[in-house]
């Protein structure tokens, strides 16, 4: 059953004051290079029920009047075409629709930075695009032997040789489409050239996870490990932060590591490092803001098992190898957690054991658990959707809320004109005939009421699904899973 365990409000008030606090530390100009996702964090919102997945854009928004954002992107992953794997698009043309919803937002952003530019044709043209669109955009280039050669880097043929960025508010939120695009070493960049100009500024880092006061076996930390399983992020206990101040906190082994190279570039810039260890960097206050700590531990436990369905069925498909799959296994040993400890895939599996035909299972709100069956108009998940909709409606289980004079022309349509082999409705084309028949038949409308109480449900497939049907679970907020076996034996599957 879902219950909350995180106070939004508590956090939001909290986090921006503190951000306000390190602006007034910094001389009133602070770098904050901020990591994960700033508009759709659905992890946290998952693995801390009643964290809003754009919580940290209403922080931001806070602060609007004091914030300026620099997207940074780098040149290679421009000249790669690199897709974040979430939604699809490239990270150059991520770049376009992040600047549209800041702008939307009423959030103010500067410019863009291409990090590691030499004159990548591809790079270039993305230059070219973004001036022609109105939009600033500065170089910053390889630095030879970065981040290990600090006098190099801390020099006017190193930082020095990149373009000043020029900012105008006191808080400047750098963000990028995704990791590895040159964040910090932008605001390192900017750090050094304000230096050089007399002016005072600062460096912080905003990362959701872990959370540095949370233990290094809670859950929540678990599922961040989880969720990292293909870059190797480990979390740890800040050994720099245990020395300095005798509090055992936790940080993940990057920052960790790269810890004494970034102090070394602060002395170097501007003669002493204002931090002692890497938790003394982040500005996060989420955990200060958990109230429910055992809904946020089930929460999370359920994370690392959706995490580990995800692997299998990666690996199945060929998009992972197995290592990620053990890894997953050993953090769910961790959590104490096995699939059995999620409800939903004993009975989406049993149901396809007794039907002997692909099926799925629902876990409602208030913990009841349904189940929908393969039959000749619907497919399991179409048919789970209608099963759980009625329930929430307090529709009679046996009540037909589409017609089939509705879907028979629909299958038509499918099988004879558009090529299709397979002539049940998925749950897009399922939803479409239900809310057709919501126009004429009182309880297909009660039915289409009740789909954003799916939002947060958990479900179950006992087979892997069709891209539309996955696409589907997500738009509504449901946390599906699925068995990592095809229907058919077939080589190709679309």
């Amino acid at each position: 059953m879902y219950r909350i365990g995180f106070d939004s409000k508590k956090y939001l008030k909290l986090q921006s004051e503190h951000i306000l606090e390190r602006i007034s530390k910094a001389g009133n100009k602070l770098y904050l290079e901020f990591g994960g996702k700033l508009f759709d964090d659905y992890h946290a919102s998952r693995v801390l029920p009643g964290f809003a997945p754009d919580s940290k854009m209403q922080m931001l928004l806070q602060l609007k009047d004091s914030a300026e954002i620099i997207i940074v992107i780098n040149a290679s992953d421009i000249e790669k075409n690199k897709v974040r794997g979430d939604l699809g698009i490239t990270y150059d043309v991520d770049v376009l629709r992040l600047i549209d919803a800041f702008h939307a937002i009423g959030l103010y952003v500067g410019s863009v930075v291409i990090a590691q530019y030499a004159a990548q044709p591809a790079a270039e043209a993305f230059k070219r695009r973004l001036e022609n669109l109105g939009v600033r955009v500065y170089l910053h280039y390889p630095i030879n032997g970065y981040p290990s050669n600090i006098p190099l880097i801390v020099s006017d043929d190193g930082y020095g040789k990149n373009e000043y960025i020029e900012t105008t508010r006191p808080l400047v939120v750098v963000t990028a489409p995704g990791p590895g695009s040159g964040k910090m070493a932008v605001c390192l960049s900017q750090l050094y050239h304000e230096n050089k100009r007399g002016i005072k500024a600062g460096y912080s880092k905003f990362e959701t996870f872990p959370i540095w006061n949370l233990s290094l076996k809670h859950p929540v930390n678990l599922a961040y490990e989880a969720a990292t399983a293909d870059l190797d992020d480990v979390n740890m206990i800040d050994p720099f932060h245990l020395e300095a101040y005798g509090e055992t906190t936790i940080n993940y082994n990057r920052d960790v590591e790269v810890f004494p190279v970034l102090n070394a570039i602060f002395e170097r810039i501007a003669g002493e490092s204002p931090y002692k260890s890497p938790t003394d960097m982040g500005v996060n206050m989420a955990g200060l803001c958990i109230f429910d700590d055992e809904a946020v531990r089930d929460a999370s436990r359920q994370e690392i098992i959706r995490r580990y369905y995800q692997a299998l069925c990666e690996q199945r498909m060929g998009m992972a190898d197995e290592s990620r799959g053990y890894k997953l296994e050993l953090l769910m040993s961790k959590a104490g957690v096995t699939v059995e400890d999620r409800p939903v895939v004993q009975a989406a599996v049993a149901r396809a054991e007794h039907t002997g035909m692909p099926a799925a299972a629902i876990e409602l709100p208030d913990g009841r658990i349904i189940t929908g069956k393969t039959s000749n108009l619907l497919g399991a998940s179409s048919a789970v959707l209608l099963n759980a909709l009625k329930i929430l409606g307090g529709l009679d289980e046996d009540e037909h809320l589409i017609s089939p004079t509705i879907i028979q022309p629909i299958q038509h349509l499918k099988v004879d004109h558009l090529g299709n082999h397979n002539p049940r409705l998925h749950t897009d084309e399922t939803l479409i005939a239900l809310s057709i028949s919501a126009a004429t038949n009182p309880n297909a409308e009660q039915a289409m009421k009740q789909l954003e109480r799916l939002h947060g449900c958990e479900a179950h497939s006992s087979v892997i699904l069709s891209q539309v049907d996955v696409a589907v679970f997500k738009k509504l907020g449901v946390n599906l899973t699925q068995e990592p076996v095809y229907q058919t034996k077939k080589l190709y599957h679309k």
